[in-house]
C-alpha cells in the first residue's frame, strides 16, 4: 500500500512515522508548503518527498492523509474523493458548516472513505468508559463532567486561523460525549472569557470557556477548557450514574493536587501536552484508518460525526454571543445518530 501525506508539520511527522513502520504500508509520498521539511523528514523515514499535492495525485496513491493547515482541508477531501481515493483528515473538515457540508457530499456522491481524526475514541480510558455505559455498569447516567485544559496557550498568530476555543478545542470533548455516551446534544448554554493575555481579545477567541449541555435523554454534562493550565495538560472526563461512577483521566501524571490529608500527592511529571498524553491513541487510529483501506474493518469516525462536533462548537459559539441557551436543531446540517 502507498500512502499520500499532505502536510509534515508536527502532527503529520507523528502520522508519517506511524505509518512507515506499518507492515502493510509499502511506502509514503511525503509533501508540505514547506518542500524542504517534507523532504527532511522522507530522508530521515527512508521514504519520497513530492514537490507539491499535484504530484500525490499524479504519482499513483492508495489512500491519502491530510495533516495540513484547516483551510486546505474541504479542498484535498474533495480532490482526494474524485480522484476515488479514502481519506484520513485531522479535524476538522472545515471551520465552517457549509463548507463542511460541500466536502461531505463529495466523500458521499463518489462512496469513498473519509475517516476523521478523532483520536481521543482510540484511547483506552475513553473506550473503557464507553464499555461501561454500554454495559449497565453505572445504571443510569445523569451527569457528566469533560474538561480540556492546555499547560499554555497557542502562538498568538495561530489563534485567528485556529477556529476559537469552541472549534479547534473543545470539539474532542463534544465528540467524545457523544461517541461514550451514545447520546444526542439538544442544547447547551455557554460562556466564555477573555480575561487572559490581550492575544486572545485581538483574536477574538476566549482563554477560558464553559459549557452546560443538556443531552436528547434529559442528561446533563459541563464541558470546561482554557488555554492558561499552569499546572499542566489536563484531559478528564467524569461519569456519574445511579450505580457507580467513574473517570477518564486520572492517573499519576494528571496535574492536579488533593487539599486533603489523606489525598494523592501532585503529580511528579505532569502531561505537558496532547501528543504526549494521545500518543498511543494517535498511533491507534492510523492502524484503524489501514484497516479500513484494506476493508478489513468499518469507519469508526466517518465525516457525519465529525459535523455533529462541529454543530455543537457552531451552537456553543452563537450561545456564548447572544447570551441564552441555543437548541442544535438551529445549527445548520441536522441531527444524526450513528451508534450501534
Amino acid at each position: 500500500m502507498r500512502i499520500g501525506v499532505i502536510g509534515t508539520g508536527r502532527i503529520g511527522t507523528i502520522h508519517a512515522n506511524t505509518l512507515s513502520r506499518h507492515r502493510d504500508v509499502g511506502s509514503l509520498i511525503l509533501t508540505d508548503a514547506d518542500p524542504t521539511r517534507a523532504q527532511d523528514l522522507a530522508h530521515r523515514l527512508g521514504e519520497t518527498a513530492a514537490p507539491g499535492v499535484e504530484e500525490i495525485f499524479r504519482w499513483g496513491v492508495d489512500a491519502v492523509v491530510i495533516t495540513t493547515n484547516t483551510s486546505a482541508h474541504a479542498e484535498l477531501i474533495g480532490r482526494a474523493a474524485r480522484s476515488g481515493l479514502p481519506v484520513f483528515c485531522e479535524k476538522p473538515i472545515a471551520l465552517d458548516l457549509p463548507g463542511t457540508l460541500s466536502a461531505i457530499a463529495e466523500v458521499e456522491t463518489v462512496g469513498t472513505v473519509l475517516q476523521m481524526g478523532f483520536q481521543r475514541r482510540f484511547d483506552t480510558g475513553y473506550t473503557g468508559a464507553r464499555e461501561a455505559v454500554r454495559s449497565g455498569r453505572l445504571g443510569r447516567l445523569h451527569t457528566v463532567r469533560a474538561l480540556t485544559s492546555d499547560q499554555s496557550p497557542p502562538a498568538a498568530e495561530w489563534l485567528p486561523l485556529s477556529g476559537g476555543l469552541y472549534r479547534d478545542t473543545l470539539i474532542h470533548d463534544f465528540d467524545v460525549l457523544r461517541w461514550v455516551t451514545g447520546r444526542e446534544v439538544a442544547d447547551v448554554y455557554a460562556a466564555g472569557s477573555d480575561a487572559g493575555p490581550a492575544m486572545f481579545r485581538e483574536a477574538g477567541d476566549v482563554d477560558t470557556a464553559a459549557v452546560l449541555l443538556t443531552l436528547d435523554d434529559g442528561m446533563l454534562a459541563t464541558i470546561t477548557g482554557s488555554r492558561m493550565n499552569g499546572a499542566g495538560y489536563d484531559v478528564r472526563m467524569e461519569l456519574a450514574g445511579e450505580l457507580d461512577q467513574i473517570v477518564v483521566g486520572l492517573d499519576d501524571r494528571t496535574p492536579i493536587a488533593s487539599t486533603e490529608p489523606t489525598g494523592p500527592p501532585a503529580a511528579d511529571k505532569p502531561w505537558t501536552g496532547f501528543l504526549e498524553r494521545f500518543g498511543p491513541a494517535y498511533e491507534a487510529e492510523l492502524n484503524a484508518f489501514v484497516e479500513v483501506v484494506r476493508g478489513e474493518r468499518p469507519n469508526p469516525c466517518d465525516g457525519r460525526e465529525a459535523l455533529q462536533a462541529l454543530r455543537i462548537a457552531e451552537a456553543c459559539e452563537l450561545s456564548r454571543r447572544e447570551r441564552r441557551v441555543v437548541r442544535l436543531a438551529e445549527i445548520l446540517g441536522g441531527a444524526a445518530s450513528a451508534f450501534a
